[in-house]
């Protein structure tokens, strides 16, 4: 297979002269065979992270790509007969996709394998997404009767909110200034704000401005960063660590300069901190605004908030400032979070051993 990758300012442009699901083939393909298990007849669970229609169980429709994926030939396609296509031209698979669901649902059902109570699932990684449970009858868009189903689980696809221009009026120069030079413009605008993938060059920008307006390095723009990127979000992490530690020396703060090779002083140390701690307390504003609102509209006496996501298990304090704003907004609400790691895959799996068991039955 053919792989054509274009950096795009320290963004990936993955486009595939072939089908990528090909190439995912062979990944389960290596798997398989590090294991033993390619003489075993398995079924899959299929973490499929894009916004998709699901008429089915194993039927995801793909709405369009997000982040920077651009596969071409996909979109409007189901994802799942795809990638059974795929399967069957290698010919050396017994391997059948038989559900696929988004990654805040394998998370949200990982969280209710461990604790009965959730009802939410959320992702704060790359970037982020939601989905709870629901009455079936309160779901407008359903089609045909209900039947026996009272409960479904809805993927929110909160990351594209804003895209008509509804939170244009709160967009910073910083978070314009990120979008157009992001590679799809105008989408996904509200994960723009927050998620992993643009929380740190949101602070570079905010500290290219500072220095240019002689706040920061003596007023001199380091020409580090300069490059768009060069300040990723482990940085922000690691900046918050020391706050955190309330260590005398901010020792995690310093390393990041150091490894960026910029000169600074104490000064710039502490600015640093104040940027971090700005993105970091805006971020969890905005997700417990949702979180809240979601918690409402679930409406159970307890709720556990099933969460994955390499942003909210990395940051050492967006856990608490999580339930600090979600305490304010929800007052007298039961509720917890959860740190279901891994929990697309793992909710994956849950849901494939589940849909062949229920297969199985029907046959037998």
């Amino acid at each position: 297979m053919k792989f054509n990758i274009i950096l795009y300012q320290n963004l990936c442009e993955l486009v595939l002269d072939q089908s990528y699901l090909t190439f995912l083939a062979a990944c389960i393909y290596d798997f398989l065979e590090t294991r033993s298990k390619l003489d075993h007849k398995l079924p899959l669970g299929f973490t499929f992270s894009f916004p998709m229609t699901q008429q089915d169980l194993n039927v995801g429709i793909l709405v369009s790509w997000t982040k920077s994926f651009n596969c071409p030939g996909v979109v409007g396609e189901d994802a799942v007969k795809m990638l059974n296509e795929a399967i069957q031209r290698r010919g050396d698979l017994e391997v059948e996709v038989v559900a696929v669901l988004n990654d805040t649902t394998g998370t949200l059902v990982q969280g209710a394998f461990l604790d009965r109570k959730c009802a939410i699932g959320l992702i704060i990684g790359t970037g982020s997404n939601a989905c709870y449970i629901e009455r079936v009858d309160r779901v407008e868009k359903w089609e045909g009767t209900h039947g026996d189903i009272k409960e479904v689980v809805v993927d929110i696809e909160w990351g594209a909110f804003g895209d008509n221009g509804v939170l244009d009026f709160m967009k910073t120069e910083y978070d314009q200034m990120l979008d157009k030079n992001s590679l799809l413009v105008g989408s996904f605008t509200f994960e723009k704000l927050f998620s992993g993938k643009y929380l740190g060059e949101l602070t570079r920008l905010v500290l290219v401005k500072l220095a240019e307006e002689g706040l920061m390095f003596g007023g001199k723009i380091p020409s580090q960063l300069l490059r768009p990127g060069s300040f990723p979000t482990r940085f922000v992490s690691l900046v918050e660590q020391d706050a955190v530690l309330k260590l005398a020396r901010p020792v995690s703060s310093e390393s990041c300069f150091h490894e960026l090779g910029i000169e600074h002083g104490s000064d710039d140390l502490k600015i640093l901190q104040q940027v971090c701690f700005a993105v970091t307390e805006r971020a969890a504003i905005l997700l417990a605004i949702c979180l809240s609102a979601t918690l409402m509209r679930v409406d159970r006496e307890e709720c556990t908030i099933a969460v994955d996501g390499s942003l909210y298990k990395y940051h050492p304090r967006l856990h608490h400032l999580l339930e600090h704003y979600i305490i304010k907004m929800t007052p007298g609400k039961k509720f917890s979070l959860l740190l279901a790691e891994d929990g697309s895959g793992k909710g994956a799996g849950l849901i494939a051993a589940i849909a062949n068991r229920l297969r199985t039955r029907k046959h037998s």
